[in-house]
C-alpha cells in the first residue's frame, strides 16, 4: 500500500484541480466578511433561498494590485463601497495550497450586478411599506403654517449642519428660528441605529417642535446604504412630525429620501426650503395687513361721515323722545299701583296653598330621595377603582395617562402599571398591534 505525506496528498489534491477545472468562473455570492490590509480578504457565501441557514461559504482574496484597480472601479459605479451584506458576482480562480487549502482568488468583479441588488432591496423596502400601508404617510402631514423649532438630525462635526444653521441665521428678512441638534452617525454601520436613536429623543417632546431635519453633508456617496433600511424607513414614514432630509447627494436617492414628506439635496437646501416657507408666510401676513389697514380706514371715514348726521339730526329726535317717554312713564307707574295690589292678594293665597302642599308632599319627597341615594351609592361602591384592581385588573400609564392602545407605545418606552397592591415601572421591548 503507498502512504502519501499530508503534503503530497495536498499537492495532489492541487494539481487534480488545476488539471480539471477552467482557469476562470463567473460565480454569484453574498460577502459575509470583509477585511482590506493592502490586500482585500473576504468570505463568500451561499444562503437557503428560505431563511438565513448557509449552503456554502469559500474564502477569497483580491490581492493589492488588482484591488486598486477594483475597488475605484466598484465605487464610482455602484456608489457604494464593497461591504460585508452585498450581493456580489466576482470572477474567481481556484486555487488550493498546501498550507492554506482552498480559497478563491477574485480577478474581477461586476459592479453592475450589485447596483441591481440595491435597487432590488430599495424596492423590496418600498413594496413592504405599501404593504404596511404606511408608505407615504409621512409625506400627507401638513406643514405647519410656522415653522420655527426645528429639530435637526446631524453629525456635530459635520460641514453641513454648520452651513445649515449659518443659512437659517443670516437670512434676508431676519427670521427667527429655534434649532436644537439631536446628534447622530451618519456614515458607516451605525447610522441605523444612531438615526432611529435621534428620532426616538425627538418624539419624546414632540410638541416642542415644527419639523425634523435629517442632513449629512460632505461625505462619500459610498456611506449611503445605512439609509437603505427598513427599520429606519419605518421610523421615518411613521413619524408625527414632517421630516425634511438633505442627505447631500444627487445622482441617487435613498429609501428615506424617498418617504419622507420633503427631500431636497444639500443641508443648505434644506436651509432655504424653511426659510422660503417661512417667507410666503410673512408675505401672506404683510399683505392681509395692508388689506386690514386699507379697509379699517375706509371703515372709520364712513362711519365718521355717519356719525355726523345722526349729530345733526339729535336734538330734535330727542324732544319726541322724551315727550312720548314721559306719556308712557306715567301710564306705566299708574298700572304699577294697580296692578302690584292685585298681585299681592293673590300671592298670598299661592303662599298658603304652597304651605299646605309642602306639609303633605315633603315626607313622601324625601323618603323617595333617600331610597335613590342608596341606590346610587350601590353603583358607585360595585364601580370603585381600587375594588377593581383587586379583582386582579391593571392600569398603564405612560407620562401620567393611562394607554388604551399599544400603538401609543414604543420600543423603548417606560410605562408605568398600577396594581391593587402597588405600582411598579417596566420598559417596552417588544409589541404587538
Amino acid at each position: 500500500m503507498e502512504t502519501l505525506t499530508l503534503y503530497e496528498l495536498n499537492g495532489l489534491v492541487r494539481q487534480t484541480l488545476e488539471l480539471t477545472l477552467d482557469e476562470a468562473y463567473w460565480v454569484q455570492a453574498e460577502v459575509s466578511e470583509l477585511r482590506v490590509n493592502r490586500h482585500c480578504y473576504m468570505e463568500l457565501v451561499q444562503k437557503e433561498a428560505r431563511g438565513n441557514g448557509i449552503m456554502a461559504k469559500a474564502r477569497a482574496q483580491v490581492w493589492a494590485n488588482r484591488w486598486a484597480f477594483l475597488k475605484p472601479m466598484f465605487e464610482n459605479t455602484t456608489g457604494q463601497r464593497l461591504a460585508a451584506g452585498m450581493q456580489v458576482m466576482v470572477q474567481v480562480e481556484v486555487t488550493f495550497h498546501e498550507l492554506y487549502g482552498y480559497s478563491l482568488n477574485i480577478i474581477d468583479i461586476d459592479p453592475t450586478y450589485t447596483l441591481g441588488d440595491i435597487a432590488r432591496r430599495r424596492q423590496e423596502i418600498l413594496r413592504q411599506l405599501e404593504e404596511e400601508g404606511i408608505l407615504t404617510l409621512n409625506k400627507e402631514l401638513p406643514l405647519p403654517r410656522l415653522m420655527q423649532h426645528i429639530a435637526v438630525i446631524s453629525s456635530a462635526s459635520a460641514a453641513g449642519y454648520g452651513d445649515f444653521c449659518n443659512q437659517l441665521i443670516h437670512n434676508k428678512k431676519g427670521l427667527a428660528f429655534k434649532t436644537e441638534l439631536f446628534p447622530a452617525i451618519m456614515q458607516g454601520n451605525e447610522v441605523e441605529r444612531s438615526v432611529i436613536a435621534a428620532l426616538n429623543r425627538i418624539a419624546a417632546h414632540e410638541q416642542e417642535w415644527d419639523a425634523v431635519v435629517i442632513i449629512r453633508g460632505g461625505g462619500a456617496t459610498s456611506d449611503l446604504q445605512g439609509f437603505d433600511s427598513l427599520e429606519l424607513a419605518e421610523n421615518v414614514a411613521q413619524f408625527p412630525l414632517p421630516i425634511i432630509t438633505g442627505i447631500g447627494h444627487e445622482r441617487d436617492d435613498t429609501v428615506i429620501d424617498l418617504i419622507a414628506h420633503t427631500r431636497v439635496k444639500t443641508p443648505t437646501a434644506a436651509a432655504e426650503f424653511l426659510i422660503h416657507h417661512q417667507e410666503e408666510e410673512l408675505n401672506l401676513l404683510e399683505d392681509l395687513a395692508a388689506r386690514l389697514n386699507q379697509h379699517t380706514s375706509q371703515l372709520l371715514l364712513e362711519e365718521s361721515t355717519r356719525l355726523k348726521l345722526l349729530t345733526g339730526k339729535l336734538p330734535m329726535l330727542f324732544s319726541g323722545v322724551k315727550a312720548r317717554e314721559e306719556i308712557r312713564l306715567h301710564d306705566l307707574a299708574t298700572t304699577l299701583a294697580r296692578g302690584s295690589l292685585l298681585r299681592l292678594e293673590r300671592a298670598k293665597g299661592n303662599v298658603e296653598l304652597l304651605r299646605q302642599q309642602m306639609n303633605l308632599h315633603a315626607p313622601i319627597l324625601l323618603e323617595r330621595e333617600r331610597k335613590r341615594i342608596e341606590l346610587i351609592d350601590s353603583k358607585l361602591n360595585s364601580t370603585d377603582p381600587v375594588r377593581i384592581l383587586r379583582l386582579g385588573f391593571s392600569i398603564t400609564r405612560i407620562g401620567g395617562k393611562a394607554v388604551r392602545d399599544t400603538r401609543d407605545l414604543h420600543q423603548g418606552d417606560e410605562i408605568e402599571t398600577t396594581l391593587a397592591s402597588g405600582t411598579l415601572k417596566s420598559t417596552i421591548t417588544w409589541k404587538k398591534n
